[in-house]
């Protein structure tokens, strides 16, 4: 699954996808914030970029594999709190709701936690409410 580059970003910034989240989902960088990484993976679950979300996810508590749920569609993301996660720390929070239809329709509000390893962010662990 993809998104056309000249589409609007599922993670809200207002840019298209192509200047937005496709460059961190090609590897031409990576998340310079804690936020920016988790806007780019909500993007990766509405695209399904699953090697991505894998690929971001810290070491220590990645699962082996991820299976995406091909009948719910993300479609929005409200960041409600960040907390440090910036260019100089070494981790940070980032709370949210991801809005999600398809199958089933509702919201997802997750406090999540990141930290940077080798100076690159990655999704750690997340705290559904």
């Amino acid at each position: 699954m993809s998104l056309e580059l000249d589409k609007r970003c599922p993670c809200g910034t207002g840019l298209t996808y192509g200047e937005c989240c496709f460059r961190f989902h090609s590897g031409a960088q990576t998340a310079p914030t804690a936020e920016v990484l988790m806007r780019s993976r909500f993007s990766a679950f509405a695209v399904g970029e699953k090697d991505y979300l894998l690929a971001t996810w810290d070491p220590d508590t990645r699962p082996a594999t991820l299976e995406l749920d091909l009948g719910i569609k993300f479609y929005r993301l409200d960041i409600l709190e960040t907390t440090a996660g910036g260019p100089f720390d070494d981790f940070g929070r980032v709370k949210f709701q991801a809005f999600y239809k398809g199958l089933a329709r509702g919201v997802q509000e997750e406090d999540s936690s990141f930290r940077k390893v080798d100076g690159k962010w990655f999704y750690s662990a997340g705290e559904v409410e």
